[in-house]
């Protein structure tokens, strides 16, 4: 493998690690200033269904622009977004577990298949017409 290869590669990685928490950032500062319900109980983490649903919505996306970045910087290269997959699993497990009480268990696995799975829509190419 070349230089040039790994470092789109790590870069492709990285570059997605960021996107993700760019876009779940802002999203969510979108969540909080658009739903006053929502910013009231968000220290709590006490949220309703449509709260826990919009959330879901966020990291949903907020894979999707990963994995879209990724690709893009590693030219589709399928490795960065499996290491880019596997680095923010290895990062939101923890977190997870430490959450696990606050949420119901369809909740963290609806959140870890958009987190395994959505990243790879940045993998499939457009075919021109």
């Amino acid at each position: 493998m070349a230089l040039g290869q790994v470092a789109r590669i790590a870069g492709g990685v990285l570059g997605g690690c960021v996107a993700w928490a760019v876009a779940a950032t802002l999203l969510n500062l979108v969540l909080r200033h658009s739903w006053p319900d929502y910013a009231a109980v968000e220290k709590q983490m006490d949220f309703t269904l449509l709260m826990m649903i919009a959330r879901l919505i966020i990291g949903a996306l907020a894979s999707l622009a990963a994995g879209l970045v990724a690709a893009g910087i590693s030219r589709r290269n399928a490795i960065a977004t499996w290491i880019l997959i596997a680095t923010m699993l290895a990062m939101f497990i923890p977190v997870h577990i430490s959450l696990w009480a606050k949420f119901p268990a369809w909740y963290h696995l609806v959140f870890f298949a958009s987190l395994t799975f959505l990243p790879l829509v940045g993998l499939v190419r457009r075919t021109a017409r």
